[in-house]
């Protein structure tokens, strides 16, 4: 095969392959020659005219300037607009265009078009948009969460403290039996709402996550959870000595918190087991949970909220976030994640 044949060949292996529509096209937009991706993109044929872009269609013309912005110039680095497909369709697009010769006895020019499809980069743009609003609302959530509970430790449950101690001053002074009978009423009442408060405040934003870090956290509320439910035990294995950053530690915490929940309301799970592993040189954490419980059918329950949440919350920190469940096995969760200082939450 000769040099100038590979050449030939090989220019024409790059035209079937590259993702980006080349359009080869005369002075009327009639279209003479074009890639594969041109055909699939567009659904134009060769000898079809090149339709008017949207930007094209409503331009203001000057005095004998051609309506496409293609022809009207001899090269446009590159614009974006709408094209209309052969379905009645637009797709976004950018297009780009140099003349690529002159007929010096017919006097008619052929293009290159290019076009780049923009709708997979607009796609990737909305989910960016999207994933930036879900970690701007967390951070506004998280925050209000942290004032709440910092709110009722520090104001309500001590007010209603300083009423206990009025109480029980007010017993001292007290000799009527019915009256001291109906303070202890009312002292007992008193100290069940401070014990939902610290409960509320604790699940809000738990303080020991701010003092103590991720593994005491979720060591504290697995012994709660067990004084609840009478038979569960929860194993906790943890090789987390340091402390990680903020972001990380209460994104992991809430999609522990969740989960737990979901077997403590649903699961009927008897044991669990928790391990937390921190790979030093890899500079990552790995968490493991796991149930005996009945398990569910997860292509049912994949939209639920909470399970949303919770893979939002790994995403969030550029992790991966694995769930496996089946209806008598049980569930198991898998997060992995990259300790990375700058994540915010």
């Amino acid at each position: 095969m000769s040099s100038s044949s590979m050449k030939q060949e090989y220019f024409e292996n790059i035209l079937t392959h590259i993702q980006d529509g080349i359009i080869v096209m005369n002075n009327e937009r009639t279209i003479l020659s074009m890639n594969p991706a041109a055909n699939n993109l567009t659904g134009w044929k060769i000898n079809e005219n090149v339709p008017y872009c949207t930007y094209c269609q409503s331009r203001v013309l000057s005095e004998g300037e051609d309506r496409c912005l293609l022809i009207s110039k001899n090269e446009v680095p590159y614009f974006l607009s709408e094209m209309p497909t052969y379905q009645g369709q637009h797709i976004n697009v950018e297009m780009s265009t140099a003349q690529l010769m002159v007929n010096d006895e017919t006097g008619e020019s052929q293009y290159l078009l290019v076009l780049k499809d923009q709708t997979l980069k607009r796609r990737e743009e909305e989910a960016k948009f999207s994933k930036l609003m879900i970690k701007r609302l967390t951070e506004a959530q998280e925050g209000e969460h942290k004032r709440l509970a910092q709110e009722l430790h520090d104001g309500v449950s001590q007010s209603l403290y300083s009423i206990t101690l009025a109480m029980d001053n007010i017993q001292v002074y007290t000799q009527q039996p019915v009256l001291q009978e109906y303070l202890d009423e009312v002292r007992i009442e008193l100290d069940k709402v401070i014990s939902d408060i610290k409960s509320y405040s604790y699940q809000l934003r738990p303080k020991s996550l701010d003092q103590l870090g991720l593994s005491a956290t979720i060591d504290a509320l697995a012994k709660s959870l067990m004084t609840k439910k009478a038979g569960l035990v929860i194993e906790l294995d943890s090789n987390l000595v340091n402390r990680l950053p903020v972001a990380i530690e209460i994104n992991l915490y809430r999609v522990m918190q969740e989960a737990l929940h979901n077997m403590m309301k649903y699961a009927e799970a008897t044991f669990v087991t928790i391990h937390i592993f921190y790979d030093e040189k890899k500079d990552q954490i790995l968490i493991e949970y796991k149930d005996n419980g009945i398990g569910f059918d997860t292509e049912k329950e994949k939209n639920g909220l909470g399970l949303q949440h919770m893979k939002e919350r790994v995403d969030q920190l550029g992790g991966h976030f694995l769930l496996s469940s089946s209806i008598g096995q049980g569930t198991s969760i898998t997060i992995e994640c990259t300790v990375n200082e700058e994540v915010e939450y």
